[in-house]
């Protein structure tokens, strides 16, 4: 898992991807089973993607994980669905790390934010 400061992905000139995947682990979290080693390479893969703009995450302490990973155009996207090991990390997961998933890729058409200010 990333040990980055606690900070959204900025906001970014749409047109761009989100790839929103939402997962549910089996009763064994991932510990002792190579997940968090994973996890972290596949941060630091997705990364040397053209296109990668950042990913935000968020557990629960029922086992509930959601990842979205943000994509300036398809292309980008479907060379992060296509990386060798990302596919066999996904692979793994199925066999071993989730109970259930769903992916949601959508095209985002507007984004936004703010960051209050401190003295």
């Amino acid at each position: 898992m990333s040990h980055h400061p606690i900070e959204p992905v900025p906001a970014h000139e749409p047109p761009y991807y989100a790839a929103v995947f939402t997962s549910i682990w089996t009763d064994d979290d991932g510990e002792g089973n190579g997940y968090g080693e994973t996890a972290e390479r596949m941060e630091e893969l997705v990364q040397d993607i053209p296109g990668y703009l950042g990913m935000d995450q968020a557990h629960t302490p029922g086992g509930l994980s959601i990842t979205v990973g943000y994509f300036r155009d398809a292309d980008a996207l479907k060379e992060w669905r296509d990386n060798v090991e990302h596919r066999a990390a996904q692979q793994r997961g199925r066999a071993e790390w989730y109970e259930r998933y769903t992916l949601h890729v959508a095209k985002v058409e507007r984004s936004q934010g703010f960051k209050r200010e401190r003295d």
